[in-house]
């Protein structure tokens, strides 16, 4: 992850950081229906999406377990 995404993610509070993982999960079902319509080109954005939420995560659960 680069260090701007990374320091972005972690300066969010936890409700944020679950906003971020909504929207970013719905991003994913738009890309995977522009990819299945052939509307979308760029495939890395499925990948792409997919870290997201994985980073994401991993966050929310690293914060779960220092509680």
């Amino acid at each position: 992850m680069s260090t701007k995404q990374a320091r972005e993610l972690r300066e969010l509070d936890t409700p944020a950081l679950q906003l971020r993982l909504q929207d970013a999960q719905n991003d994913l079902i738009g890309v995977r229906f522009g990819l299945a319509t052939r509307q979308t080109e760029n495939t890395a954005r499925l990948r792409d999406a997919k870290r997201q939420i994985a980073r994401i995560i991993t966050l929310l659960a690293e914060r779960e377990q220092e509680i």
